[in-house]
């Protein structure tokens, strides 16, 4: 196997995971080694809870992402989520709307299919996620999640060409699925601003990745149900120290799955986006207490995609 290994490291790749747990010497361009995100914030009204509950709990939220989807928000709700994430100097990150797991085709619902879930079927789904992606920029967000190697591509090439905000982040779901240093390479290559790792890579496997690439990752420390369900707390102080930059996101073990989510829900969302800052304030008591020298960046940090 040396001869691989050797190719490897001549493409500036890792030779193995890192056992031995390297201390990253990478940051945030504010020089800040962790930020923190709340997922699954379904509209305006779950983003007020962040704030609320965040300044409850004494924490800072750098980053609230969205699962439903852009085109399942109204012009003025879009712009509500922008107007608070600019007020408050938070990421806003809403996912690119259709979607193959909601689309007509049958494969996704295949026991064998289930990877093609957030996937675009088809070219009339690339030029409706573009669209997307157009819509968000025009009501002021400057970072999307995005789940396809396709859309990512040609999202970075309209940035390049001027037909999209320079500043706009392509943040990569965790549903994308790229799990190696090689795959993740490639994505930052395509033009990802972040990626979210597999939920259940250890920390060797992620010290490696974070080898090979300079993108934050955005690592599940609580991680939903269909993902696993793991509560990875007293990880986070090793986490921060060997995937530095890192976005630590607390998602929530035993919680419902509610996307689409929609006003037919939204006592749920609000509960469960409300435990979620709780679970933040629990995790990062734990780095405080076995890694307080760790530096997280300030609210309205450079790198951020703040919306305008």
């Amino acid at each position: 196997m040396q001869a691989t290994r050797d190719f490897l490291r001549r493409l500036g790749l890792p030779a193995g995971d890192a056992h031995d747990l390297p201390t990253s010497p990478k940051r945030f361009p504010d020089g800040a080694q962790y930020r923190v995100e709340i997922p699954s914030v379904e509209g305006p009204r779950a983003m007020a809870a962040v704030l609320e509950e965040a300044q409850r709990h004494g924490i800072t939220i750098h980053r609230v992402s969205q699962g439903s989807g852009i085109m399942l928000q109204t012009d003025d709700e879009i712009r509500e989520m922008a107007r608070l994430g600019r007020e408050n100097g938070m990421e806003v990150s809403l996912f690119v709307g259709p979607r193959a797991g909601w689309d007509t085709g049958g494969q996704v619902a295949a026991s064998a299919g289930k990877n093609l879930g957030a996937r675009l079927r088809g070219m009339e789904q690339v030029v409706y996620a573009i669209e997307d992606v157009k819509r968000g920029c025009a009501l002021g967000l400057r970072s999307v999640l995005l789940a396809d190697e396709g859309v990512l591509w040609v999202a970075g090439e309209m940035k390049r060409a001027g037909e999209l905000p320079a500043a706009l982040v392509l943040k990569i779901s965790v549903l994308m699925g790229a799990a190696n240093p090689a795959s993740i390479l490639w994505m930052e290559r395509l033009g990802a601003g972040t990626y979210n790792t597999p939920t259940d890579l250890t920390l060797a496997q992620l010290a490696a990745i974070r080898q090979a690439v300079s993108i934050p990752l955005d690592v599940y420390v609580e991680v939903p149900d269909d993902f696993g369900g793991f509560v990875r707390h007293y990880e986070i102080p090793e986490l921060v120290r060997v995937a530095a930059p890192v976005y630590l996101k607390f998602g929530l073990r035993n919680a419902a799955n509610y996307y689409p989510a929609g006003q037919h829900l939204e006592a749920q969302v609000l509960s469960q986006t409300r435990e979620r800052v709780r679970r933040a304030a629990l995790g990062l008591r734990l780095l405080q207490q076995y890694y307080p020298e760790a530096t997280a960046s300030k609210l309205g940090a450079a790198g951020l995609g703040l919306p305008v």
